[in-house]
């Protein structure tokens, strides 16, 4: 019997029309649930600089301070509790108690890692996200499409080269109040 390897599992909002910028998306309460909840079933955190910078030091002080809504304050606690790793060349210390900074190859880097004992990984962002896809490191997609049309901005996808069609196979779907629909789907 094999060793069970880790998942890679790469999660984002997203509108209607593929704009992936964290400005234009809808984060209610239950978009904050579904997250955290998501966020239970891993034990590492994989992200690029600029999405790091964007989740940290904000979250770790929402979670200290709980100066947001229920479902926010959750969200941060289980946030701040979780290791990440930031890809960086540029990055020189991390603002994050449990925050490893690496420099080596991602796709080597992400292999070992599948290989260690532990929960699933969750890749997060737009840039290093995008290379893993390239690389076919990624099992599993969660998208929350919210119900706006941004018309510009960076889209989902934009850039990434794939070697050949990705299948995916639709592994669950949920639907939110707010018209928000969260899909899963894993890598044939």
């Amino acid at each position: 019997m094999g060793i069970q390897m880790r998942r890679l599992m790469f999660a984002i909002n997203t509108t209607l029309d593929g704009c992936v910028d964290h400005t234009k998306q809808i984060a209610d309460e239950e978009t904050h649930e579904y997250f955290t909840h998501l966020l239970r079933d891993v034990d590492l955190l994989v992200f690029g600089r600029k999405t790091y910078q964007l989740m940290v030091p904000f979250w770790p002080e929402v979670a200290k301070s709980q100066s947001m809504t229920r479902a926010e304050n959750e969200f941060a606690r289980t946030f701040d509790s979780i290791s990440k790793i930031v890809f960086s060349r540029s990055l020189d210390s991390a603002e994050d108690r449990n925050t490893r900074i690496v420099r080596a190859n991602l796709g080597d880097e992400i292999l070992k890692l599948k290989q260690d004992p532990g929960k699933n990984i969750l890749a997060g962002g737009v840039d290093v996200p995008s290379q893993l896809i390239e690389l076919g490191l990624v099992d599993e997609y969660r998208f929350v499409v919210g119900p706006i049309v941004a018309g510009a901005g960076r889209r989902l996808f934009e850039g990434v080269s794939l070697p050949e069609r990705l299948q995916l196979k639709l592994a669950g779907s949920k639907c939110f109040k707010s018209g928000c629909v969260a899909l899963h789907y894993v890598k044939q």
